[in-house]
């Protein structure tokens, strides 16, 4: 947290380097202090104290250490037709219009707003020429005023180029291996389209690699008027399908430590196959931090795992921390899942477990509570049926992600067959779509609020906190009050205490039917 908060201060603030040194040398006075302290609660707050002073310096100065994303050279030309050169070193992302090219230029990346159809792949080096622009912040069809300038510099883009001449000069002029990688996801897509038909296939294609484009405008605001939009811009639940796909199947090929080493190279590939985008990376990091911990055999905390991913993206990018709402709201669902998903659970005891109901009814009422504030201040659209639309779709989901996949790689054998067995993903698909439509199409499926200040979204949010400890206080005092006592615990004179490292070890050495068990993180 106060690594955050010194990284979030120095992206709004510009922070002296002055000023950081001085909080570094507040930390050292405080750490000395903790040395000649007598009692140990005046050790541990003053140590508290150092830690959290030299962390927020750190902070302030990994953003006055992060490259600016404009060039006053470039700065200049701004308003003029400029011709340029440089490499496409992102996937080009098909709207239902344009294409969007990020293209490094050398000293500063350009985002191009090229022809729909533009033949142009990752890796290519193209010569532009078009109208040098800034990008500049503009108001949603919802009346929020959404930083655009923000949200390209959390991607390193400092300026744009719109309906730009784009000219291929060269091929593969960046990572081979992601070269590779977009080819073979190219040829997946094209392999899916024909033997399913539309919109079945870009549900199918959004499902298994977050190409949410590819569900067309009509059926990407169904999903967002339903809060479905999560499972097609891959979510942490796409990727722990998929991280526990390849357990399952590496359980009868590879012993226990190989597969936990594969699954982290798998968890890596799929990343970079479907973009890095924050809620990828962050359940990317946290799932791989399982995995090393269960190789090692040290006890994974889920809380701590997620705090890790956190400093471990702000690290790499700080702007992600203001500018990027996917990790926002990331975070701020996971961390209500953690906290809060167990203690919820207790009271929904009226929904079946049969097919996982009760789970993603938690699941769906803890995350809409904890990224509600976010929605309401960014977009200003809440969805009332997204919590009975999430239980009715989710159990779906990992069925049609098999079934598309199964399909996909059948396809490469023969896509005769693939063309009979596509009924069955058909289905799986046709399902969610028609549970999506007929809920976006209830009056008043979602709803939109004015626009509110800083303060207000802060006062929202403390009412969520002071909610969650009141549901705390009241879960504890229903213990309480249910008369369980030491007098009335069950005797466990015969119970036999374990050290936990051997347990562990007993579990890795266990048969493979029973290590390829769902871990409890995943459920």
């Amino acid at each position: 947290m106060a690594f955050a908060v010194g990284v979030g201060l120095t992206t709004v603030w510009s922070t002296p380097l002055s000023f950081i040194a001085w909080l570094g040398i507040l930390s050292l006075l405080a750490a000395l202090c903790a040395t000649r302290a007598h009692r140990e609660i005046s050790w541990l707050a003053l140590m508290l104290v150092s830690v959290s002073l030299c962390l927020v310096a750190l902070g302030m100065l990994r953003v006055e250490l992060e490259p600016p994303v404009t060039d006053q050279s470039y700065t200049k030309l701004v308003g003029q037709e400029v011709e340029l050169t440089g490499v496409v070193v992102r996937e080009p992302d098909q709207r239902e219009q344009t294409t969007h090219l990020y293209v490094d230029v050398g000293d500063v990346m350009i985002l191009v707003y090229a022809e729909r159809y533009a033949a142009v792949n990752y890796g290519d080096q193209v010569t532009l020429v078009g109208e040098l622009d800034r990008p500049e912040a503009f108001t949603t069809e919802l009346g929020r005023t959404f930083d655009y300038p923000g949200y390209l510099q959390a991607r390193g883009v400092g300026y744009t180029m719109s309906f730009a001449d784009v000219v291929v000069k060269d091929i593969n002029q960046a990572s081979s291996l992601l070269h590779h990688l977009y080819q073979v996801k190219g040829d997946f897509m094209d392999r899916l389209e024909q033997v399913l038909p539309e919109p079945q296939v870009g549900l199918g294609e959004g499902l298994l690699l977050g190409v949410k484009q590819a569900l067309g405008e009509q059926y990407e605001q169904v999903f967002r008027t339903t809060g479905l939009m999560h499972i097609v811009v891959l979510s942490g639940y796409n990727v722990m399908l998929v991280v526990t796909f390849f357990m399952y199947v590496l359980a009868y090929i590879l012993p226990f430590r190989w597969r936990l080493v594969v699954g982290v190279v798998a968890i890596a590939g799929f990343a970079l196959l479907v973009g890095l985008s924050a809620t990828v990376v962050r359940a990317s990091i946290m799932a791989s931090l399982l995995l090393l911990l269960r190789f090692t055999g040290n006890t994974y905390h889920i809380l701590r795992a997620l705090c890790v991913a956190g400093v471990v993206m702000l690290l790499l990018n700080p702007y992600l921390l203001l500018y990027d709402i996917g990790f926002q709201l990331s975070f701020m669902a996971t961390l209500g899942l953690i906290l809060f998903a167990e203690r919820v659970s207790d009271y929904l005891t009226f929904m079946p477990a049969w097919l996982g109901l009760r789970e993603f009814l938690t699941a769906t009422l803890v995350t809409q509570v904890f990224v509600l504030p976010l929605l309401l201040f960014h977009i200003g659209e809440v969805s009332l049926v997204s919590v009975i639309v999430n239980v009715l779709v989710l159990p779906a989901v990992p069925v049609a992600m098999l079934l598309t996949f199964a399909v996909g790689l059948i396809s490469y054998l023969s896509t005769s067959l693939a063309l009979a067995l596509a009924y069955l993903p058909y289905v799986a698909l046709t399902y969610i779509l028609a549970v999506a439509r007929w809920f976006a199409a209830v009056p008043f499926a979602a709803i939109t609020v004015p626009e509110f200040s800083w303060w207000a979204f802060g006062l929202v949010y403390g009412l969520i906190v002071l909610g969650a400890v009141g549901l705390l206080h009241q879960r504890e005092s229903v213990s309480v009050s249910t008369g369980v006592t030491d007098d009335t615990l069950p005797d466990v004179s015969h119970w036999t205490i374990e050290c936990e490292s051997e347990v562990q070890q007993k579990a890795a050495s266990s048969s493979k039917a029973a290590s390829a068990e769902t871990p409890v993180f995943f459920r």
